[in-house]
């Protein structure tokens, strides 16, 4: 193998390192949602939604749930690790129901349901797009 071949294969594409970054967004995102759910959690500040006790108990549930969801998520986009994907896609689908569908028992949210929903769409489409790269690239390699 020559060593431009060799180069070429070691190097991240620009797909590669595009999704990277993404997906290391999402991490400090995620973190941040963390970080706000542990907030309500503790009770930093005063109102009913923003104490434990106070909370309704589906509050209760979804708060808990995210605060822990979250920053693992997060944890696994940062280190591209295998699993970090699979938490934030139910963390990501556990936020758009609960602001969009439950929006009666919770709040509706928007925002949070389309950037959720965007980045869900973002990160499908960057999957697909790296699927097909590696695949070219394996039918460039093979010998005819």
């Amino acid at each position: 193998m020559h060593m431009n071949e060799l180069r070429q294969h070691t190097q991240p594409s620009g797909t590669e390192w595009a999704f990277t970054w993404f997906v290391r967004i999402l991490a400090l995102v995620a973190l941040a949602s963390g970080v706000f759910y542990w907030i309500r959690l503790i009770g930093i500040q005063p109102g009913l939604l923003w104490r434990f006790d106070l909370m309704p108990w589906p509050w209760q549930t979804a708060v808990v749930a995210l605060a822990v969801l979250m920053p693992v998520a997060a944890t696994g986009l940062w280190m591209r690790a295998p699993w970090g994907p699979v938490l934030w896609f139910v963390a990501a689908l556990g936020e758009i129901a609960i602001y969009s569908v439950f929006s009666r028992h919770f709040e509706y949210k928007p925002l949070t349901v389309g950037f959720n929903a965007a980045c869900i769409v973002i990160f499908i489409a960057f999957r697909i797009l790296l699927f097909f790269e590696k695949r070219r690239q394996a039918r460039a390699s093979l010998p005819i």
